[in-house]
């Protein structure tokens, strides 16, 4: 049995926090203990976000904490063709189509259909595509892309799943082992993005890509990804890739009960670094033996 890859995959948008040392160490110590492998990887098609001062950031603070890892680090802004294959393939099957809404002429038809009631959100609350870019006539999908209109590339999901039928991934708990057997339910997205007029990918098509060309077997991150799941599971079906396993952990969170972010200073690993904490004392705040 081959050995399993775990991997840590930030983006360069800022400075690592307690969220982050608590995701990157499980699968650093994961892959410790079942003989494996970690990476890093960088995940960076954000360009007007990402900065290289905050990759030189990722290094230093998982270099303190004590992890290493394989070099050259994957980083996604160097694999762009990856994507665009992906993105042709599942164009070919007839499933993607460009819409030319732009996010307020979104927000406009959700508030013109709500005033017959609640419109559909997606599991992180953002309301589902309403637009009728799926219906244009090739014809004017062309002649509109040719003038240069901006426009999002989206999966059809529902031809989508009339191609795979059902489908499942696997989430497996490490103590105690047991694994579970979850239902996919992309549909709950509607017809997401898979990539942009200026950009050739998004973070569903990338991440699954990602995963199968660096031959990822167990996937460990916070379960704020966990319904995101199954559209990266629709998208491994379509593209015949391998599926990883699962593990979505726990999340670490503000005092007010919030998921941390980038811009929580107090929780920032460099911050933490400059009072004097050592990467035991990161261990204890998370709950990391």
């Amino acid at each position: 049995m081959p050995a399993p890859v775990f991997r840590f995959a930030p983006s360069p948008n800022g400075h690592l926090h307690l969220g982050h040392a608590l995701s990157a160490l499980m699968n650093f110590d994961l892959a410790q203990a079942h003989g494996g492998c970690f990476l890093l990887r960088i995940e960076d098609i954000d360009r007007t976000r990402c900065r290289p001062q905050y990759e030189t950031a990722i290094d230093e603070d998982l270099t303190w904490l004590g992890l290493t890892w394989p070099e050259p680090v994957r980083r996604q802004s160097d694999h762009l063709d990856d994507y665009r294959t992906a993105l042709d393939r599942l164009a070919a099957m007839g499933l993607v189509y460009p819409s030319f809404e732009s996010r307020a002429e979104i927000m406009r038809l959700v508030d013109e259909r709500e005033a017959n009631g609640p419109w559909p959100r997606d599991p992180d609350g953002v309301p589902l595509y309403p637009g009728r870019g799926r219906l244009l006539a090739a014809r004017e999908r062309e002649r509109r892309i040719a003038a240069g209109e901006p426009y999002a590339l989206r999966l059809d999901v529902a031809a989508a799943l009339e191609r795979t039928g059902s489908l499942f991934f696997t989430e497996h708990d490490f103590v105690p082992r047991v694994d579970e057997a979850i239902e996919a339910r992309p549909e709950a997205w509607g017809d997401v993005v898979l990539a942009r007029k200026e950009t050739p990918t998004s973070y569903h098509l990338s991440v699954v890509v990602d995963d199968a060309v660096q031959g990822v077997t167990h996937v460990v991150r916070g379960e704020d990804l966990f319904a995101a799941t199954s559209v990266h599971r629709l998208l491994q079906e379509l593209l015949d890739l391998p599926v990883p396993v699962y593990h979505h952990h726990r999340l670490i969170l503000d005092g007010a009960g919030r998921k941390l972010a980038k811009s929580t200073g107090s929780t920032g690993l460099r911050e933490l670094r400059g009072r004097g904490l050592s990467p035991a004392d990161v261990r204890a705040i998370i709950g990391l033996a």
